[in-house]
């Protein structure tokens, strides 16, 4: 075999293979493992270091859904959009579009899609009007919820939202053998991992139509009250928790995002279960990369128990008492901070800004949880 002579030896590179040269060590150095400590996608790296500390704090706040310029402002990871958001279509596309055109970094649009009663799309087209709950779902083939969630979806998707809070993993029967709030609402897919399957095809419609899941309400809400409004407190034994936690870790590498719940599970902490670091920690060892959700921290009942009191009244909360909220949902291990009150949202990111900047071990919480977002949307194909 003939060799070619190396005409290239002894001379100059041009200005663009030196350049190029130059950009390949620089990502090289990128993505060096004392540079990415989080192991974020070389991709994702000159992002994630034009990033301020209040940016990445940022992007672990989801409040209720308010005009174009107040979430560009203050750079939200997220909004929580409800029925009433969606009564003028034109203008909540328009929101949207102008946020994703705008924003250096997409939020995730998250909705209430259940099926069955809690249905925030009924209202936009008759055909909407009832959708199957879990419940109704279940007695389903796996290729009936497949196309129901793909087409569910696909209406999602067209408006602009790319995350459901589905599906309800709560367990059907407390540990008493007694059916569950979420039950008696229709709301649950089963007791035990038996319906797993089935609530898989209903993740992967809705995957399908650009949908991202989330499962509810970690380790299994099994109380008879609703923990919006008051503590809920669960008697139920370590080990019936155990089993209701077998649902969300089958499903775990299908799911990438799990709420926590706010019921206080007395056989296990005082704490309700998104305050309690056990539990959070529970939730984190079924994915290292699972992004951990609060519930609404702006309910009632979390505000009351931080605060030592019974109810709280209105809006006039202490703010040094939301500020002991906010860091005890970060020091549970939670990633990303749900608040119906937009404004709330904006003293969430200024607190965990504050505690990085003045805590290492903050800072560290602070940029693993928004690691775990980015890479999150960036799976999802919103990044």
């Amino acid at each position: 075999m003939q060799v070619k002579p190396d005409t290239t030896a002894g001379t100059v590179p041009s200005e663009m293979e030196t350049t190029s040269n130059e950009n390949s060590a620089e990502n090289n150095a990128e993505c060096d493992v004392s540079k990415n400590p989080y192991g974020l996608p070389c991709e994702l790296m000159p992002l994630w270091n034009s990033m301020t500390i209040k940016q990445k704090a940022a992007q672990m706040v989801m409040v209720y859904m308010t005009p174009a310029d107040f979430m560009m402002k203050h750079e939200f990871g997220g909004y929580l959009v409800m029925k009433n958001h969606l009564k003028d279509l034109e203008k909540f596309r328009d929101n949207i579009e102008t946020v994703n055109r705008e924003m250096k970094i997409p939020p995730v649009v998250a909705v209430d899609q259940e099926g069955g009663r809690v249905n925030r799309i009924g209202n936009i087209n008759p055909k909407w009007e009832r959708t199957p709950s879990a419940k109704a779902m279940r007695k389903m083939s796996e290729d009936s919820i497949r196309s129901i969630a793909t087409e569910i979806g696909m209406e999602l998707h067209k408006l602009g939202i790319n995350m459901n809070l589905a599906p309800v993993l709560d367990p059907s029967k407390d540990s008493r053998g007694k059916q569950s709030f979420m039950e008696e609402s229709n709301r649950s897919w089963g007791f035990d991992t038996t319906n797993a399957p089935k609530v898989r095809a209903f993740v992967q419609g809705m995957r399908e139509s650009g949908i991202i899941c989330v499962s509810k309400h970690f380790p299994g809400y099994d109380s008879w009250t609703n923990s919006d409004h008051q503590i809920a407190i669960s008697a139920t034994p370590k080990k019936s928790i155990s089993k209701n936690i077998e649902f969300f870790k089958t499903l775990a590498n299908d799911i990438p995002v799990t709420m926590m719940s706010s019921v206080r599970f007395v056989r296990v902490s005082n704490r309700p279960a998104v305050f309690e670091p056990e539990i959070v920690k529970r939730a984190r060892r079924m994915s290292p990369e699972t992004v951990i959700l609060t519930d609404d921290l702006w309910g009632v009942s979390l505000r009351a128990w931080i605060s030592g009191t019974e109810r709280v009244k209105g809006k006039n909360y202490p703010a040094k008492d939301f500020k002991k909220l906010v860091q005890t949902a970060l020091v549970s291990g939670n990633d990303m901070f749900m608040t119906t009150f937009p404004r709330k949202g904006v003293d969430m990111i200024n607190f965990l800004s504050v505690m990085a900047l003045q805590n290492e071990k903050y800072r560290k919480r602070v940029e693993e949880s928004c690691a775990r977002i980015l890479k999150m949307k960036h799976r999802a194909g919103l990044l």
